[in-house]
């Protein structure tokens, strides 16, 4: 009987066909075991991680932090930014709280080291306010108001940057302040305005506003939880003083009381 089974398989088109089934069979059987098991055991398939925010995070850290979560890191560009330090990560992709697979590589975005240049514009001539727009619409800031001799109020007579002075097209770097050398007027005094009740950047906007310079700042009491605001100033509301005079501010919490000897 098994005779004729093994001759009916090997010389006949219906073993043909028997041999052809099983062997699909097999092939079959080997497909979905290679889809369904091995694959998806070596490859993770349907583990994900949360990609973590680490924008403001220093690239001597990656390494470790994002390896300890089964992910990789690499460098896809450089911009700059003066509100971070160096080599600090600034954009990432995919963003935080996005689901990746394991060993997935984040790329980032550093902080350089060294800002790009900006060249500076002529600020010459100019009424201190249409020089600080100037600077800003530059990503230039404004230092301080040296005051110097001369017939107009409050007109740039010379720029500086770090004690050096400038001409119209010397580069320095983004972001960097910029000090002013302004026209007095001749004798052109005004009345200090009050800063009383002010936040302290209300106060610091208002001080620049005015051409003024901001000097001291004082901590009076505890200001935990709460916005400190100016309290005390000098020179006090109403006196005469100059373009570019210095005001020194008081702040603490609202109705503190500030002894009228301290930190005079």
């Amino acid at each position: 009987m098994f005779k004729k089974f093994r001759d009916y398989l090997n010389h006949t088109l219906g073993g043909v066909l028997i041999h052809m089934l099983l062997a699909g069979g097999i092939l079959f059987t080997l497909a979905i075991l290679y889809f369904y098991v091995y694959l998806p055991s070596v490859t993770n398939h349907n583990e994900t991680i949360t990609v973590p925010n680490i924008e403001g995070m220093n690239y001597d850290r990656l390494e470790e932090f994002l390896g300890e979560r089964n992910l990789r890191w690499e460098v896809s560009d450089s911009s700059y930014s003066d509100e971070y330090p160096p080599l600090t990560v600034l954009k990432q992709f995919p963003k935080a709280g996005s689901k990746v697979k394991v060993n997935r590589k984040i790329f980032v975005s550093l902080n350089r080291v060294n800002p790009p240049t900006v060249p500076i514009p002529n600020l010459v001539d100019r009424s201190v306010t249409n020089a600080e727009a100037v600077l800003r619409s530059n990503e230039l800031k404004r230092g301080k108001i040296e005051l110097t001799s001369g017939p107009f109020l409050n007109v740039v007579q010379a720029m500086k940057y770090e004690g050096r002075e400038l001409k119209e097209g010397d580069r320095v770097p983004k972001g960097a302040t910029i000090d002013l050398v302004v026209m007095d007027g001749g004798n052109a005094t005004l009345e200090a305005p009050t800063f009383l009740g002010y936040t302290l950047d209300e106060a610091k906007v208002y001080i620049l506003g005015m051409n003024l310079n901001l000097g001291r700042v004082i901590v009076v009491g505890d200001t935990t939880n709460a916005e400190p605001v100016v309290l005390k100033q000098k020179p006090l509301p109403s006196e005469t003083i100059r373009v570019g005079d210095i005001v020194d501010l008081w702040v603490g919490k609202e109705g503190t009381v500030v002894p009228d000897d301290f930190n005079e």
